[in-house]
């Protein structure tokens, strides 16, 4: 343990930043092989759904993702949708958006299926709330470009350390989401439950579960959007999208490219946006909210 009085105040120096140098140093070399494996993973994945994604002809994909927006919101948004992915496309950024696309879509999926499992956990377990929530304060307030630093270490340059530096900076909002939505269900209705002798799996899956969608919803609205929001940061270390033609742009002051490609990250925003709020508005909860408002 190395501690210097370096300080100005004559407070001893905490090397606290070369501790983690040493810790992230000695988890890349013992665990090599299963960072080999997870990188292996992520990229198969990411290929595969880019595949999908950018293999057919643009109308086609257009088509698919406007038919999702007619079928969540209606016609207004479905057209909307179609005419902002024609954009896209018109400044020659289709195969950026989708490979943009694809990088989205998976680091959320992964965001949410370790956020809401741990928001359920935390909302039935008060000392695990407690345990989460400095951590989860922690990984919110961190500066993205931080996640970066280890993530490449660990997985050197491309899509999976943008992928994974932007699961960790999109899980919060998840698991704090889905703890409050649980927690803010009515006791009196959880206690009749117990009262008609439900097991507690079944009170979670029957009762709790689906009063608390509307704010999980919300949840998985904001964690797509934070990971959205770090598409031109992965750009910086080389993941596929329209964050590197950010970079790029902001590299060479090339203020049509930067423009095109920030025009092309709204549209996705939008549309991602839009989509996942009506399908939280969908859900019978917040119609029958909705309902009663009226």
């Amino acid at each position: 343990m190395i501690i210097a009085a370096d300080t100005q105040s004559g407070l001893p120096r905490a090397p606290l930043g070369e501790w983690v140098d040493s810790f992230v140093g000695w988890v890349t070399s013992t665990f090599s092989w299963f960072f080999d494996l997870i990188k292996g993973v992520l990229t198969w994945f990411f290929d595969q759904l880019d595949t999908i994604l950018s293999g057919p002809p643009f109308w086609v994909v257009a088509l698919v993702l406007a038919g999702l927006a007619f079928w969540a919101r209606g016609w207004k948004l479905g057209l909307g949708a179609f005419v902002g992915f024609a954009v896209i496309d018109m400044v020659g950024q289709w195969g950026n958006a989708m490979d943009t696309l694809a990088l989205v879509l998976i680091a959320s999926a992964i965001a949410l299926i370790i956020a809401i499992p741990l928001g359920i956990w935390a909302a039935r377990n008060d000392a695990v709330s407690h345990l989460l929530r400095p951590v989860l304060d922690f990984m919110q307030t961190m500066p993205a470009f931080v996640y970066l630093i280890p993530t490449v270490v660990i997985f050197l340059t491309g899509e999976v350390p943008g992928i994974v530096a932007t699961v960790i900076f999109a899980l919060a909002p998840g698991v704090r989401f889905t703890e409050l939505g649980i927690r803010q269900v009515d006791r009196e209705v959880v206690e009749a439950g117990h009262a008609f002798g439900a097991t507690e799996g079944r009170i979670m899956r029957q009762i709790q579960l689906p009063l608390a969608l509307p704010t999980i919803m919300a949840g998985i609205n904001q964690v797509i959007m934070l990971s959205l929001s770090m598409v031109v940061i992965a750009g910086m270390v080389g993941a596929a999208g329209l964050g590197s033609d950010v970079v790029r742009a902001l590299q060479r002051v090339n203020i049509s490219l930067g423009f095109e490609a920030g025009l092309a990250v709204v549209i996705l925003a939008m549309f991602l946006d839009r989509v996942t709020s009506a399908l939280g508005d969908r859900a019978p909860v917040a119609k029958a909210l909705k309902t009663t408002s009226a």
